[in-house]
């Protein structure tokens, strides 16, 4: 069992916005933190032996300049590395370009805080369709799969994973970090119904039920 209301509340959410050269771009960004040191936290977002026990296995070169792919998701290009506090990479899936940066923080009592945004020019089309949940809510389910592999120090097992995923507690979880980049949303000046709207539309994506057929 997991204690979705406790794990949606450990999680911050913001939505904001970045100029770069190419123009406007979203920004969302999402962190928490956990109980493990730096040092810990940096190695499970850096090795590729360790990424796979909590996200996806992951091939490539991970080094600046380096080429990494996740398995059946996006690859990209690392820019950026300062370890152990943070680093930057393309974030490349179905033909388009976006970036992440993370940034890990030290806090009290061997904790380190972890923060992750996703940028990317998102058209208004898109954007009035989805919203930051469109990103958002995959990201919450990533970090989710962090602190369990941190809090039991065990790999999460991918078909325990899939199964879940599948389940009312499944459904709570994605429900209500839909509604919580709603909200983030709001803050940052989107219209409260359309707003809503998107986050219904993201919700009812990540929720169907596969063709079984």
């Amino acid at each position: 069992m997991i204690d979705v209301t406790h794990q949606i509340n450990a999680v911050q959410r913001t939505v904001g916005t970045r100029t770069l050269e190419a123009g406007e771009a979203r920004v969302m960004t999402i962190s928490r933190t956990y109980t493990a040191d730096l040092d810990d936290l940096w190695d499970t977002c850096t090795n590729p032996e360790r990424i796979p026990r909590w996200f996806l296995p992951v091939s490539g070169d991970l080094r600046v300049g380096g080429r990494y792919q996740l398995d059946g998701n996006a690859g990209g290009t690392v820019e950026r590395c300062d370890p152990p506090h943070g680093f930057a990479a393309t974030w490349e899936f179905g033909g388009e370009v976006s970036w992440i940066e993370v940034r890990l923080t030290e806090v009290a009592d061997g904790r380190t805080r972890f923060e992750l945004e996703h940028i990317a020019h998102v058209d208004d089309e898109r954007w009035t369709e989805y919203g930051p949940g469109a990103v958002g809510v995959g990201w919450d389910l990533a970090l989710l799969g962090q602190e369990l592999h941190l809090s039991s120090g065990q790999p999460v097992d991918p078909a325990e994973f899939a199964t879940w995923s599948t389940s009312d507690e499944a459904r709570q979880f994605i429900t209500s970090s839909s509604d919580l980049w709603c909200a983030a949303a709001v803050a940052a000046g989107t219209d409260p119904a359309a707003a809503r709207a998107a986050a219904d539309r993201t919700t009812t994506f990540y929720t169907a039920v596969p063709d079984q057929a």
